[in-house]
């Protein structure tokens, strides 16, 4: 099943990399999460073979690669990322053929794959960890097995509690415990054995072997604990991950595996890449999974996280360029995945979140697009307890357990559920009223969001200043003769190392510029005046302008060409 890329049709698949530059360091990826998708064979569930079926929407709307969330064998006690076989298929979604046709399919159409991986744990029903509970010789080194504390071992051996809410720590029978920092169903690894990181290589091969393009690398934060696996001494420990330092994530340890890694990637003659999940207190602590001899791309959950606000966004932007620039790595922009609500739902509107997209798709380096944020969905809010399979639901006190909300299947036509998903139904109810943002009905109305998104990023290839600043095009701002008078004035500041520039706007707007282009974000629930930056080009609403002054519609974003 080995096969060679479409070299002719990926070598165009980025908008503005160059050779030396990369693919990655400005592409749009989509993210596919595989059971929401599309169903092919009628058990509500998607599937490879749907996914390949619906490659074309992907293709027509403008992203260069897409990423797959697992699909291997598994008992799904957490969505798959509770792995029994990596290297299998689970035929809830196909078989390895079934793979090997979507990855030809996909680079036919001129997209890289991605695909997840899952080192920090592993199914409990792994044949490793079957094997440590059996008590075969040395299978318990390969995770985290220890005595408990208390007179008779009755306590878990630290104070660490699951991100899904309960502790770490699950006994088994013959009174050891083993660590799990997410379900039970998913024991951690320990990668102070050689044997598991020789395992990930192998299984990381295989893969590159069939024709993937990379991996996303899931928990990349977690595989080394501290020494000692020291007490954290307080509660709520779910509520630090990304804003504190934390014993079982985000070690010094991780990177030794990542260089091993991105040794292995580049040993392969076409380009794939390695993306972190990874969650770190600061930009500057993320920034050590992209230097060079790392990873290509880390997620920067702060931008996701930040608040509808000028001063908010402008810091997490400045400060997530600066720190990705300090290693010569391209910055990544996400608004949704399938562990968060939906942005359209976190900011209140879909204006807000129309005008997100084109903040984030305006920004230098790769941006990340959710499956359904191109068609305006919102978070379901309402669905019935007895329909989440969300394993943190259940525990309580880790996350919300509510992330099903935003894995709902996706709608492509049809007034009525399951809107085309599938033959049949789908393993999460969908709501009513969804036919109105179906892909179907979307397509060709130029007010809607698939339209604005399709228009966004057509304007990203075409215009030389957007996608990554080492597209050849000089670092440095708009000149001054360019800029309205009330800009001008800014015209002389250093540009940053991205290319873009900030320039003076009134309170609550932001304005940038870089090369030829320059964007407006009006966060106010009012219409704002200001001088027109230059020529509007895409606007997440109807923007008026006379050529001198801009009247920018409320909690909106405008593409403008200089």
């Amino acid at each position: 099943m080995t096969h060679e890329l479409t070299a002719s049709r990926l070598a165009s698949a980025s908008s503005n990399a160059t050779a030396s530059g990369g693919w990655w360091r400005d592409a749009v990826i989509y993210q596919v999460y595989v059971r929401s998708f599309a169903d092919s064979d009628g058990d509500g569930i998607g599937d490879l073979r749907g996914v390949r079926e619906r490659l074309p929407h992907l293709a027509r709307l403008g992203v260069d690669a897409v990423w797959l969330t697992p699909f291997y064998v598994s008992p799904q006690a957490d969505g798959g990322y509770d792995v029994a076989d990596y290297r299998a298929v689970d035929p809830l979604f196909g078989d390895l053929s079934d793979a090997d046709d979507l990855i030809r399919a996909a680079h036919a159409l001129g997209l890289r794959v991605i695909v997840d991986v899952v080192p920090n744990h592993t199914s409990e029903q792994h044949a490793w960890f079957r094997a440590a509970l059996a008590g075969e010789p040395g299978a318990r080194d390969r995770y985290h097995f220890h005595p408990g504390r208390g007179p008779c071992g009755e306590l878990p051996p630290n104070d660490w509690e699951s991100v899904f809410g309960g502790p770490a720590w699950s006994r088994t029978p013959d009174g050891v415990w083993y660590l799990h920092l997410f379900a039970p169903e998913q024991p951690d690894l320990n990668w102070e054995n050689p044997e598991v990181a020789e395992e990930f290589s192998a299984v990381l091969r295989f893969w590159l072997d069939l024709g993937v393009d990379g991996f996303r690398v899931d928990v990349a934060h977690g595989m080394v604990k501290a020494p000692g696996l020291p007490d954290i001494g307080r509660g709520a420990q779910a509520t630090l991950i990304g804003i504190e330092p934390l014993p079982f994530f985000d070690q010094d340890g991780v990177h030794a595996i990542h260089r091993s890694w991105r040794r292995l990637l580049d040993s392969y003659e076409v380009p794939r890449i390695g993306v972190a999940e990874a969650w770190a207190p600061t930009s500057e602590r993320l920034a050590l999974y992209v230097r060079p001899d790392e990873l290509h791309q880390a997620f920067n959950f702060r931008f996701l996280n930040c608040p509808w606000d000028t001063t908010a966004l402008r810091t997490v932007i400045d400060e997530s360029l600066a720190a990705t620039a300090s290693v010569g790595a391209p910055t990544t922009w996400v608004l949704s995945n399938h562990d968060v609500v939906r942005h359209r739902t976190r900011y209140g509107s879909l204006a807000r979140a129309r005008a997100a997209a084109l903040l984030m798709l305006a920004l230098p380096g790769s941006a990340y697009v959710y499956q359904g944020e191109e068609l305006g969905l919102p978070e379901v809010l309402d669905l019935p307890d007895d329909a989440r399979q969300d394993p943190a639901f259940a525990r309580g006190a880790g996350q919300d357990g509510l992330r099903d909300g935003c894995r709902v299947p996706i709608p492509w036509s049809g007034e009525e559920p399951p809107y085309d998903f599938g033959p049949a139904g789908s393993w999460l109810p969908q709501p009513a009223g969804w036919g109105g943002l179906s892909v179907a009905a979307q397509t060709g109305d130029p007010h809607s969001t698939l339209e604005l998104y399709r228009a966004a990023l057509e304007l990203r290839r075409a215009m030389p200043g957007l996608g990554a600043p080492e597209a050849g095009l000089p670092e440095a701002g708009l000149p001054e003769a360019g800029l309205p008078e009330a800009a001008g004035a800014a015209a002389g500041a250093e540009a940053s190392e991205s290319g873009m520039q900030w320039l003076p706007a009134p309170e609550g707007v932001l304005l940038f510029t870089r090369p030829g282009f320059a964007c407006t974000l009006n966060t106010r629930p009012v219409p704002l005046e200001m001088p027109s930056p230059g020529r509007p080009v895409l606007s997440s609403a109807p923007v008026e302008t006379d050529g001198r002054t801009v009247r920018l519609p409320p909690d909106s974003c405008t593409w403008w060409s200089l």
